[in-house]
């Protein structure tokens, strides 16, 4: 079962830098995957209008994101 979670801004007025130093889009086209000098993993939501928009920010790597790949199913 795949749960759908919003994503939510935990910021004030400025939201944390996210210096992008990877970026990948799933096979689907439909999400952005980008990965940051500050160690940050983004995921962002790409219609078919080629709008972006948000959808998660997970933080932890303790040193920058500097590739990104995909699990083979």
């Amino acid at each position: 079962m795949k749960v759908s979670i919003q994503a939510v801004a935990v910021w004030g007025k400025i939201a944390p830098s996210h210096s992008i130093t990877a970026i990948m889009i799933t096979d689907d086209q439909q999400t952005i995957v980008t990965g940051s000098q500050e160690g940050q993993i983004c995921l962002w939501d790409l219609s078919s209008e080629l709008k972006v928009s948000s959808k998660e920010i997970l933080f932890g790597h303790t040193a920058s994101v500097t590739c990104l790949a995909k699990a083979r199913d």
